[in-house]
């Protein structure tokens, strides 16, 4: 893999370091700063000329780490790299994906094709907020799931609970084929928590669907932002007779007062992935004790590795063992 090349952006650089940890190959030198207006300056600073390029950079809010990517695509393919793939682990603007009322933006729409536009050749991303978004790439586009390693983290973290006294729930319909090959996987039950959402960050639990009693309740999301759908769905479970609530969520955004509704949630222990880096105030008042991090760097790693080569992808999706 000598004429592989890992560029990593600033919205995330400990994932993006732990990636080429697992492939062990170091990143490639860059000049990310600003200028005193804050305007992004790029450079990279290795020739990359014929080089087969992945830039890691997740774009959550602030719209800086979104610029970033785009002015690392255009840097990467001006420098005449043979191929530019996006890597993407949390992919913002999702959750405009569609028209669903008037005078919106399709937002996840627009930003795909900025960055097709900035050169990305080939885009790599994790647990779109809706799958569908992989077709507003006019690239190729390869969507990884974190089950496997949130199934890795049920197994080892609760060995003691078996399949048929744990149910995974969807906090709402639309949820429901993302809990279906967790449920699967551990043998549990599934549930459906099904809601009213009237605006933006605000919902209301209306009622569950499924059998939760006496059991361990698994909520598993994509996103939690300001953590008022999970906080509902635990209340909810809690007072249907679930035993006790984990929360597995892909992308922490955790945006005030998220930390605050979670410590006073029914929530006993939660999950998140590595796409996004931690907020302080949530690593300084809940870990270690109520929220873990399950780090998806080998997965990355491997896809990366995978494309690189020229190989299926699809291995990722049944076996945790194919990982590096």
């Amino acid at each position: 893999m000598d004429d592989l090349r890992l560029i990593i952006g600033r919205s995330n650089p400990g994932l993006g370091e732990d990636v080429a940890r697992h492939l062990g190959h170091k990143p490639t030198d860059v000049l990310l700063k600003n200028f005193a207006d804050g305007e992004i300056r790029v450079q990279i600073l290795e020739n990359i000329r014929g080089k087969d390029v992945f830039i890691i950079a997740s774009t959550q809010p602030p719209a800086d780490n979104f610029l970033e990517l785009l002015l690392l695509l255009d840097a990467a393919k001006r420098a005449s790299a043979r191929r530019v793939t996006a890597v993407i682990p949390y992919f913002g603007y999702a959750r405009q994906e569609r028209k669903d009322r008037p005078r919106v933006p399709i937002s996840a729409k627009l930003v795909s094709n900025l960055i097709v536009a900035s050169g990305a050749d080939r885009v790599l991303t994790m647990d779109l907020h809706s799958p569908a978004i992989q077709g507003f790439f006019d690239v190729p586009t390869d969507h990884l799931i974190s089950d496997l390693e949130f199934e890795m983290f049920v197994n080892t973290q609760m060995p003691h609970i078996a399949g048929r006294d744990m149910v995974i729930v969807s906090p709402d319909i639309g949820g429901v084929k993302r809990v279906e090959h967790l449920a699967q996987s551990l043998g549990a039950s599934m549930a459906i928590v099904y809601k009213k959402r009237d605006e933006p960050n605000k919902s209301e639990a209306m009622d569950i669907i499924g059998e939760v009693e006496g059991k361990v309740a698994v909520i598993r999301d994509d996103i939690v932002d300001t953590a008022g759908t999970l906080v509902a769905a635990a209340k909810m479970l809690k007072e249907r007779g679930a035993r006790s609530i984990v929360a597995l969520a892909t992308h922490p955004l955790l945006s005030p007062p998220a930390v605050e509704r979670i410590l006073a949630s029914e929530i006993d222990m939660m999950a998140v992935s590595n796409t996004l880096p931690i907020r302080k105030e949530a690593r300084d008042k809940l870990m270690p004790e109520k929220l873990k991090v399950v780090s998806v760097a080998a997965l990355f790693a491997a896809a990366i590795k995978c494309i690189h080569l020229e190989k299926s992808l699809s291995v990722l999706f049944k076996s945790r063992e194919q990982l590096l």
